[in-house]
């Protein structure tokens, strides 16, 4: 035991001398984590840039643009009375809507003639063309209901029946579970998932190919012929720095105010598991490939696809089959599906099973794959130490 304590201690300075490998795994979260925070600060895209052609200069199409203006969603960048060259000035303006409402727009709503309001929408970023719309169709709608309430109180109906009239049934909308749509709640935990995980991934991709490119393995094996010595030595530092960046994380959460329940014990099952597979899959790179470039080139290519492919921002019914089956093989995408069910709809650990036992499956698989192949190189080194000696 004294001489693990004194080859860990050994371990910790190795990693603190390595700046690549403090810079990824303490630099990382921090830097990452606050800037995506302040990225979706806002939580809700506003002031999406649209125009208004208003062909028919009107009161109507006055009291049109007012609501434009007054929903919060919307900035009425320019109000014209013929389109001009819209499409010479969208690269440059990055209009997210064109509003036409036609010549004699008025006097046909008036002879109920039932005149059409064309939107023009850019779909070029389609987060924006949604949100655009469905603001632009509240503003409508809201309008056009308003008009026909009046025209019906004009033909002498009381108010109240007026709207009953024309409303043949009502609809209630209720929101759960991000029930603002705080884009910052729905986005922030996945790309924090991802980010903790691509820094596990990093970070110990460099523990053992560090050691067969300077040589320092050679001296490990003389230690102790075990690879399962070996990993806890590989893994105990990591293992203690974890759970303070993942403290960290948990701030940002607090920090930034989002709502998610993450402090409680099927999310500490959760991250544990996390941890141990992205270790797993990391540690085993670094055994199979003895160069820290080539791991961690390798790992970044699994690593990097890893949060679109998760089924977190886009439904994984909707993603190939052959996809899914590589998202099945990387941890954080069974990590972002029961962080949805514990963090936002409450579940417990009864709800995220499926999840824990594929979590529990990476660990198993990568951990006995990464001792038999470093038992075989500790075998081989051990083997040539002693040709030599002979």
């Amino acid at each position: 035991m004294k001489e693990f304590y004194k080859l860990l201690r050994w371990e910790f300075k190795r990693i603190f001398s390595n700046s690549v490998l403090c810079a990824i795994f303490f630099g990382a979260p921090v830097l990452y984590g606050i800037l995506f925070g302040y990225v979706y600060q806002q939580a809700n895209v506003v002031d999406l840039p649209i125009v208004i052609v208003d062909q028919d200069n009107s009161p109507l199409t006055d009291k049109i643009t007012d609501a434009f203006e007054d929903n919060e969603g919307l900035l009425v960048k320019d109000r014209r009375y013929n389109p001009g060259n819209i499409l010479d000035e969208m690269p440059v303006e990055q209009y997210v809507a064109v509003v036409t409402l036609p010549s004699g727009f008025e006097a046909d709503v008036l002879q109920k003639r039932y005149p059409e309001v064309r939107v023009d929408l850019n779909m070029a970023n389609i987060l924006n063309a949604n949100t655009a719309s469905k603001n632009i169709q509240q503003v409508l709608m809201s309008l056009n209901a308003g008009i026909e309430i009046e025209g019906l109180k004009k033909q002498g109906l009381n108010p109240a029946a007026a709207k009953a009239s024309f409303e043949s049934f009502k609809i209630n909308f209720h929101k759960l579970y991000n029930s603002t749509g705080n884009y910052l709640s729905f986005m922030m935990p996945g790309l924090l998932g991802a980010i903790m995980q691509q820094i596990i991934f990093l970070a110990m991709a460099l523990v053992f190919s560090r050691d067969f490119e300077d040589g320092y393995f050679r001296q490990l094996v003389k230690k102790d012929k075990s690879s399962l010595y070996l990993i806890v030595l590989k893994a105990t530092p990591f293992i203690l720095f974890l759970p303070f960046m993942w403290l960290f994380v948990g701030r940002l959460f607090i920090f930034f105010n989002i709502e998610a329940e993450i402090f409680n014990f099927p999310m500490l099952i959760l991250i544990t598991l996390l941890s141990l597979a992205s270790m797993g899959v990391g540690m085993l790179f670094s055994v199979a490939i003895p160069n820290q470039l080539k791991a961690t080139e390798l790992l970044m290519v699994i690593s990097t696809p890893a949060f679109v492919i998760s089924g977190f921002t886009w439904p994984s019914l909707a993603i190939p089959g052959f996809i899914n089956g590589i998202a099945q093989s990387i941890p954080v995408t069974h990590f972002l599906t029961a962080f949805r069910k514990v963090a936002y709809l409450g579940g417990d650990l009864s709800h995220v099973f499926p999840e824990i036992k594929m979590l529990l499956l990476i660990i198993l698989i990568s951990f006995i794959a990464m001792a038999v192949l470093l038992q075989i190189k500790i075998n081989r080194a051990r083997t040539r130490h002693v040709s030599r000696r002979v």
